[in-house]
């Protein structure tokens, strides 16, 4: 039985069980509304909107167009990503300006529906959304929880209200860069290779071709992460936030 080119095949040898996955986006997004509410992070304004729906226009025209006449010049290796990469960069400044549970799966979805409609064709779909969406956008929304919206130190206080000094702010957009560096190292070889190519396609399980992926895009993906993250946060100091 499938629909719209998914098998539905959660019998490949060595996949991610359904299970898993299935409790880790529950468990996610329970974790993103609940504590969106609990600390009274504020809903979407309309110039949030325009700069999700823009970031994700761009992420599109870089990974398709800009990124792969790039990376045409460059050589074909799982450590060297520039098309995702400059959709990392460019999320992560979204991110930084908004600063709201949600902003990553809302960027993800977009940009997931702009890349079929214009690129990949909807076989596969909501699968390939689900994907994007509650992997690296789930992820970017528990890092912006886990920093009640203070992410990358924008509007960072100290305890008697002052600003924080400048040099500790760095290191905090340092530091939140790496960490969401090594997440989004993640999803591509663990929650595709090992969970989602198979279910769809039905498509063999190789865990030693997943983790040579995943300890090679750690490096570039936190490289990036941390550029991403000190360009989104000079951002939005320049826009007065």
């Amino acid at each position: 039985m499938g629909f719209n080119g998914i098998k539905f095949d959660t019998s490949v040898p060595g996949m991610v069980p359904w299970e898993i996955v299935t409790a880790y986006f529950i468990i996610g997004l329970i974790i993103v509304f609940y504590f969106s509410r609990r600390f009274g992070l504020k809903s979407f304004t309309t110039i949030d909107l325009v700069y999700i729906a823009v970031g994700a226009a761009f992420s599109v025209v870089w990974e398709f167009y800009i990124g792969s006449f790039i990376g045409r010049f460059l050589p074909s290796t799982p450590f060297i990503g520039v098309g995702f990469w400059g959709r990392m960069f460019i999320l992560l400044i979204v991110a930084a300006l908004v600063r709201k549970p949600g902003t990553g799966i809302l960027s993800l979805v977009i940009f997931n529906i702009l890349s079929d409609l214009f690129f990949y064709g909807f076989g596969g779909e909501p699968m390939y959304t689900i994907y994007e969406g509650l992997t690296y956008g789930l992820f970017l929304d528990l890092l912006i929880i886990g920093t009640r919206g203070k992410l990358f130190g924008v509007g960072y206080k100290s305890s008697n209200g002052s600003s924080v000094a400048t040099k500790r702010i760095t290191g905090l957009a340092i530091l939140e860069g790496i960490i969401i560096g090594i997440l989004y190292a993640i999803p591509d070889p663990i929650f595709y290779l090992g969970f989602f190519r198979p279910l769809i396609s039905g498509a063999i399980v190789n865990w030693a071709t997943i983790q040579f992926d995943l300890l090679a895009f750690i490096p570039g993906d936190v490289i990036i992460g941390i550029l991403g993250a000190l360009a989104g946060q000079r951002i939005a100091r320049a826009v007065g936030q």
